[in-house]
């Protein structure tokens, strides 16, 4: 029991993934303590008043390369709680008040069940979609994008794609394998993408195929900057209903080294924040940052500019909700 010189700390300063009322705003709590969800919002499977809900999908035995984004989520979450004290600066408003943001948690699965596992991730999406809430996926792998994608088609239909990344991932394969290096091809394929409304950026690495999708490679992203290309988003997706996935190998290897794939040759998080900016006023129906491989990270580099970039979607998420 605390003495008269010790008064009790208050239910609702510590702990806010579960003691936080109200659930709207940021409130600050010591960054180096308390119980860890993505930016200190409430953990609860109640979506009922939910605006936005944050699963985690710690799922990468799609991986061709070095394996570990399973650990993405946490890693991520444990990143945001340094950018939970306050709003994102480069907004006029706070994002947190426009939204109602819960962190829903992780996806189960069984790993010894891989061919299960697919339909497992889209189940809990579709959950969450039909309650009308907007999903925000942490990876885990490229691949958790293909069956939230078939969650989202059917409930809005074809939609428009956003990709940041240094892969295409629209590399032929056929229907039986879970790859991500391959399933935005099948996306487009089945009609879950439209790629006549979709774009894809910083690409460096090869693939003579474009499946229709407009492709922004890196040469041609250094060439034309961050104005031009959030020009180029724009006026691809229009008014469509539009998907953004940010594979983090997008970001030079300098700026994200823990990621199974990393190609040099890439951009900034500084760069990249812009680009997401850039996205304000879309019809954002979901989205999803992905790839974060947390053994092979260097002082949580790349699991804040994850955490950074994902709070950056909500902004732009938020600022067509004003």
């Amino acid at each position: 029991m605390p003495d008269a010189k010790s008064p009790a700390i208050p239910d609702n300063a510590i702990d806010l993934a579960f003691s936080a009322t109200p659930p709207y705003g940021t409130v600050a709590e010591p960054t180096y303590s308390g119980a860890l969800s993505f930016l200190r919002r409430p953990y609860t499977k109640d979506l009922s008043a939910a605006d936005v809900a944050v699963l985690g999908v710690p799922f990468d035995l799609a991986t061709t390369n070095r394996p570990g984004t399973r650990l993405g989520p946490r890693a991520i979450r444990a990143a945001s709680a340094s950018l939970a004290w306050c709003r994102p600066y480069a907004w006029e408003f706070d994002p947190l008040e426009r939204l109602r943001v819960v962190d829903a948690g992780d996806v189960l699965f069984d790993h010894g069940h891989p061919a299960e596992v697919p339909g497992e991730i889209r189940a809990a999406f579709a959950a969450v979609l039909e309650r009308g809430v907007t999903p925000l996926a942490l990876g885990g792998d490229h691949f958790i994008s293909f069956p939230i994608l078939q969650a989202m088609h059917a409930v809005h239909g074809p939609l428009a794609l956003v990709h940041f990344d240094a892969h295409s991932d629209t590399w032929r394969d056929d229907e039986e394998r879970i790859d991500h290096g391959t399933m935005f091809f099948h996306a487009a394929r089945l009609g879950l993408v439209d790629p006549a409304r979709s774009i894809q950026l910083g690409m460096r690495t090869h693939n003579p195929e474009t499946h229709g999708f407009r492709v922004v490679d890196a040469r041609e992203l250094h060439a034309i900057g961050v104005d031009a290309a959030i020009a180029a988003i724009r006026e691809r997706v229009g008014g469509a209903k539009c998907y953004v996935s940010f594979d983090i190998d997008f970001l030079d290897p300098a700026y994200a080294p823990g990621t199974g794939t990393p190609v040099v040759g890439g951009f900034s998080t500084h760069d990249a924040l812009r680009l997401v900016r850039g996205l304000a006023g879309l019809d954002i129906v979901g989205m999803d940052v992905v790839e974060v491989s947390p053994p092979y990270d260097v002082s949580e580099i790349t699991a804040l500019a994850a955490a950074s970039i994902a709070q950056e979607l909500l902004a732009a998420l938020a600022a067509g909700r004003g």
